[in-house]
């Protein structure tokens, strides 16, 4: 099926029980065992079944297998949070004393991750001098265990190539990990181009209406945890946490989806309730529709700040100028994301007074909501970063971020030029 369809119907015919068409909520902790050979066998991974929403539900698992349809993957896991997507999909391959291979220019809070919190855990992570491939390999030893970016960088707005990156990686016999938060599988599925491991923030544009957390990991499964086992034991070693479970031998391709819901799932318990999953669910259903005004959108917002002679600089990769253009004909069919960031004459103060004047457009840092959105990075997602730190990622004192919204263009114009004249 094509993604449109997927998002409507994807992992989810009706409730055997009461024929249900719309998606039932689960809302419980804990499911009954018929005996207690049933429950054995439910803790032994012999049969299917649930046991406690902390490790699945019926709500979220048919989340979990429309985003996995709509990202082309083998097998999801829903969580809580992207953010706790992103520490499980790292963890699960990591281990004391490796490190991580990660472009620079990330979303603020990843950036703290990767920084401060998996070094504290003896996990370091270094970071390239650009999205560039050679700049990364360069980083590769006997320790790296991933490759890690974002398919379109939050707020830098630089498009990776994936490909490339996907060689790389398996040239050295490593997975990619891809945050395809931004783009969305509607405009690109990473897998497609040689991801191993997909992430998101559900809460985007997924979800898009700003009012549920989420997050999810893709297994493609194509990456070949056996045939690198001495880089990764932990998926052909018998695992003595979960009675001695060989997950290469137990889930032979989603072996990494197995071991990261039956490790961290199961023992960190970052759990995306079934009333968060059917509302993303309610989401979802209306991506494609809502991506292709975003981007209708995106582009005549950006087309308007680039005319403007208040306004210093627009970095939107549908426009010829950009480095990014040609990997957004590439990766995007042509479809630039309704993220964009602008530099505006004036410096600091000038985007303080334009971010502040703003009335239609709101003032957060979330993105991918139907409502657009705007933020000043080097105020908000990006302050505990030092200046230096910033600029790599790709944040500059005067820039503000877009997430281009639904509503009539017209209406999202007048309010910039509104702001743009109290600012300058």
């Amino acid at each position: 099926m094509k993604p449109e369809t997927i998002a409507i119907h994807g992992g989810y015919e009706y409730d055997p029980t009461t024929k249900a068409v719309a998606v039932p909520i689960y809302q419980t902790v804990s499911y009954a065992f018929d005996s207690a050979d049933h429950a054995a066998a439910l803790f032994n991974l012999e049969v299917e079944g649930f046991r406690y929403t902390r490790i699945s539900n019926p709500t979220t698992a048919v989340l979990e297998r429309r985003v996995a349809a709509l990202e082309g993957g083998l097998e999801a896991l829903c969580v809580a949070s992207g953010q706790t997507a992103v520490y499980y999909a790292l963890l699960n391959v990591a281990e004391l004393g490796s490190n991580i291979i990660s472009v620079p220019q990330l979303y603020g809070t990843t950036h703290t991750m990767f920084a401060h919190l998996l070094p504290s855990q003896g996990v370091h992570v270094r970071f390239a001098e650009s999205d560039h491939p050679d700049a990364l390999e360069k980083l590769i030893d006997d320790k790296t265990r991933a490759i890690y970016c974002e398919s379109v960088g939050n707020p830098a707005g630089n498009i990776c190539d994936i490909e490339k990156l996907a060689q790389l990686a398996h040239r050295h016999g490593l997975p990619l990990i891809v945050d395809n938060t931004v783009a969305s599988p509607i405009l690109l599925r990473p897998i497609e181009y040689g991801a191993d491991i997909v992430v998101h923030s559900l809460t985007k544009f997924l979800g898009g209406h700003g009012t549920t957390l989420g997050g999810a990991i893709v297994d493609s499964g194509n990456f070949p945890w056996k045939e690198h086992a001495a880089r990764f034991p932990m998926f052909s070693q018998p695992d003595a946490s979960y009675h001695d479970l060989v997950y290469t031998e137990h889930y032979g391709r989603a072996a990494f989806m197995g071991r990261c819901r039956s490790v961290y799932q199961r023992t960190i318990g970052a759990a995306l309730s079934p009333m968060s999953a059917f509302l993303l669910l309610q989401g979802i259903e209306t991506v494609a529709l809502r991506l292709d005004r975003h981007v209708e959108n995106g582009r005549k917002v950006a087309e308007f700040l680039r005319d403007d002679p208040r306004i210093e600089w627009v970095n939107y990769a549908g426009f010829p100028s950009s480095p990014y253009y040609n990997l957004a004909q590439k990766y995007l069919g042509g479809r630039a994301c309704s993220l964009m960031t602008v530099g505006l004459k004036g410096g600091f103060e000038a985007a303080v007074k334009f971010h502040d004047a703003l009335n239609l457009v709101t003032r957060l840092v979330n993105l991918g909501d139907a409502k657009s959105l705007a933020c000043h990075p080097a105020s908000t997602t990006h302050r505990q970063m030092s200046p230096e730190e910033q600029l790599i990622a790709g944040v500059r004192p005067e820039m503000i971020r877009l997430s281009i919204g639904i509503e009539h263009s017209d209406d999202i114009i007048a309010d910039l030029d509104q702001a743009l004249n109290a600012a300058i």
